[in-house]
Formats: structure tokens, sequence, C-alpha cells
């Protein structure tokens, strides 16, 4: 594909909470931090990081996902998005997420209610700001089937002092949404989502676009491959739809994911340039009804292995005493 400009005109808009209007391809911060996510792999430069944020900015791009245990040794993507971006665009929609947490040393910890309070101040102070457009309760593996009422009602608490201006939670079921809007509304759901999801996954995008919440998932590119990165290998029908398009396979799986409707919001997150260009251009793409049932069908059938992300399945640490590796999003 040429080079995208400006995704403003190609990629469509959602209003998160019904006011904050962004464009349907945002940008996942955790990648800014180093060449592996957290302490892992070495750490990006500095400058490199900073530039990609702002050329994302140039790009159109108007929604960051972010939190502030995504960092490494030496760089904080909160941090860096306050130094690249502030002061802020008027446009500009910052979002993160609580409940995992990680000490100074990087070692992991899940806050209890009261605790959330202290977390969300922290992304206040890393920031910059004086309240946060969207806050996701990231729900550990533990309790995908277990209440989160006391957490999320904290972060309602959160919102009604003014610090929090919407809500969001992730890692969700079906069940753990609706307890969620019986204490306040829901603007977003950000769960694992991409071509070969499970049919309980899809009924839940399909939930939010009913009840007009936004869906963001995260491993829209990684697939099956997770916290590992964008797969290595592709199937044939994503080789053959890109072959047509003459766009990458990253780029069809991110254009078969924005095809699932219009509530459905794109995060891949990069610290690398050329991927930016490469994630934001996807807008461009528009796969026919046939395409996209052809990836759909085709990942249905493979065996259960190589199907898309599930949350039962994501290894992750969580408040048992391991760390939240399922906190992950998509990366290039």
């Amino acid at each position: 594909m040429s080079r995208q400009t400006n995704t403003r005109t190609t990629c469509g808009t959602w209003r998160l909470g019904g006011e904050l209007t962004v464009r349907r391809i945002g940008l996942g911060a955790m990648r800014l931090t180093g060449t592996a996510p957290f302490d892992g792999g070495a750490p990006r430069d500095r400058e490199q990081s900073i530039a990609v944020l702002r050329r994302a900015v140039d790009l159109g791009v108007n929604h960051i996902d972010t939190a502030a245990f995504y960092f490494s040794a030496t760089r904080s993507a909160n941090e860096l998005i306050n130094r690249a971006l502030a002061p802020y665009p008027d446009d500009l929609v910052i979002a993160t997420k609580v409940w995992p947490g990680r000490d100074p040393s990087g070692a992991w910890w899940w806050a209890n209610a009261a605790q959330l309070r202290g977390q969300v101040e922290e992304n206040l102070r890393q920031l910059g700001r004086d309240h946060l457009d969207v806050v996701n309760l990231r729900v550990p593996p533990s309790r995908r089937n277990g209440s989160i009422a006391e957490h999320f009602g904290a972060l309602a608490e959160l919102r009604d002092a003014g610090l929090i201006r919407h809500l969001g939670v992730s890692n969700v079921t079906s069940a753990q949404l609706a307890e969620a809007l019986d204490i306040a509304p829901v603007a977003c759901v950000q769960n694992p989502f991409g071509i070969g999801a499970s049919s309980e996954d899809r009924a839940l995008l399909d939930r939010c676009g009913q009840l007009g919440i936004a869906f963001v998932p995260f491993y829209a590119i990684a697939g099956s491959a997770g916290d590992a990165g964008a797969a290595a290998e592709q199937s044939p029908e994503i080789l053959a739809v890109a072959r047509a398009h003459g766009a990458s396979a990253a780029q069809i799986r991110l254009a078969w994911t924005l095809h699932q409707g219009p509530h459905v919001l794109a995060i891949p997150g990069t610290g690398d340039l050329d991927h930016l260009e490469q994630n934001t251009a996807a807008a461009e793409l528009r796969l026919s009804e046939a395409e996209s049932a052809l990836l759909t069908d085709a990942a249905r059938q493979r065996p259960a292995g190589d199907q898309g992300p599930s949350p039962r399945s994501l290894r992750a640490r969580d408040d048992q005493g391991d760390a939240p590796r399922s906190c992950l999003q998509d990366r290039t």
C-alpha cells in the first residue's frame, strides 16, 4: 500500500461515552518502552519513542491506550506520552487501566478496591493531567467468573469525584459487563479479540454494539501468538487477501477487526515509525463481505489450538501471586 499521510478521512470515528470523538485506529503505548514488553528486551531510544507519538498525532491518531505499569528499566510509557505531547491536543483521548500494578522493582501486584485511587493518581502524576479521560478496570484471570462490583464501584466513586471522565472494563465476561452497567455507565470494553475469536467473544462484541459501547480489542494483530507478538506464520487465507490488496498480513488483521462493527476500535501497539505508518494505513483498506467471511470461516475450521486468543486461555499471572501477562496489547 502507498504510505498514508492522515487517517482523518478514511478511518471513521466513534464517540466514547457518547462525547469523546476518537478515530477508530489508535495507538497502544506498551511497545514504546522497549523491544519486548515490560522489562524484557532492550529499552527503546527515547527520541524514537517520542517521534512515534508525535507522528501518530500527525497521522490523525487521537486515542492512545497506556498504563502506569507500562515501563522498562529506563522508560515509562506515561512519561514518554507526557514528554512528547503535552500540552495535549484538545481532541486527544488517553485511556489507561488499573487493578494490576508493578512496584519500582518491576514486581507485579493487584490492588484492592481501596488502592485503586492510588493507581489512578499515579497515572495522573505521570501524565501531568488533572483528570483521566478513560480508565479501564483490568480484571484478573482468577476473577473471570467472579464479581467485579467492589472494584468497579470504587472507580465509579472516583469518577463522581472528578478524577475520571469515563469508565471501561477489560478482560470481562458478558455477566461482568452487566454487573458493571448496574453500577455506572461503561464507555468501552477492552478484551482480546481477533481472527479466530470464539463465539462467546463475538457475542460480547455484538452486545457492546447493541448497547452503544466501544469494543477495543487487543491481540488483533498478534492473534493466537498473544504475548509473543505478531505471528511469524500466517494462514493461506490471510496471505491471499493481503496479496489481493497489496497489504501486509498485519494490515489485513487490522482491517478485518475494523470490519466487525462501527463500534470496534483498534489500538495496535508499536515503537517503530514504519510499523506505525503501516498500522494507520490499514484504515484505508476495505474488505469485501466475501473476504471478511473467508477469513472468519477459515479460522473456525482450524483445530482449536490454532484459533485466536480466548481470555480463559491466556497465560497470566494474577492476584493469586503471578504477574498479569495477559495485560498485553497488540504489537507489531
